[in-house]
């Protein structure tokens, strides 16, 4: 069997580096997938930036804020108000209560749930945290103006909110 034409051109470049620019007049950049994994890389970029000093992850952040929000969390609450996996949301909160942020204390009601709180050192931390999100989030979208970040926050809102069952 004769190689082809086409099957020659690609063996070639794969002989030599091909270097790739901006995706303009590609089809991803009419998709928004793609879209929204850039913007994310680029806000995770900030946030582990300015989380850096505290080692802390943007699950870790999200769980603190939840669990402040919530005093008394169940762990299977937790995993559902996040949108991961309750085995993931265990070794969240182990690690956690290593570092002495978040304490499982046992339900009254249901002794075989334990509702989870944050220590005064996970106070302390979160509000140290939020603050420095609130700036993270500014610089990575610094080339919004304010209207346009609350639009795009609404926008997003709507495509992870919970469908409508009105219909």
């Amino acid at each position: 069997m004769q190689p082809s034409d086409n099957d020659t051109s690609i063996r070639q470049a794969s002989l030599e580096e091909v270097d790739t620019g901006p995706v303009d007049g590609l089809i991803l950049e009419e998709r928004l997938g793609y879209a929204l994994r850039r913007a994310q890389l680029k806000v995770f970029k900030h946030f582990d930036d300015a989380m850096r000093e505290h080692n802390i992850r943007p699950a870790q952040f999200s769980s603190l804020v939840v669990i402040e929000g919530y005093p008394g969390v169940t762990q299977s609450s937790l995993a559902q108000t996040l949108a991961i996996d309750p085995p993931r949301v265990v070794n969240l909160v182990n690690s956690l209560e290593e570092r002495g942020l978040a304490m499982r204390v046992r339900c009254k009601r249901d002794r075989r749930s334990h509702g989870i709180f944050l220590t005064k050192q996970g106070e302390a931390l979160v509000d140290r945290l939020k603050e420095l999100s609130r700036q993270s989030d500014l610089a990575a979208t610094q080339a919004l103006s304010e209207i346009e970040r609350r639009q795009l926050l609404m926008l997003l809102r709507k495509i992870y909110a919970p469908a409508d069952n009105a219909d």
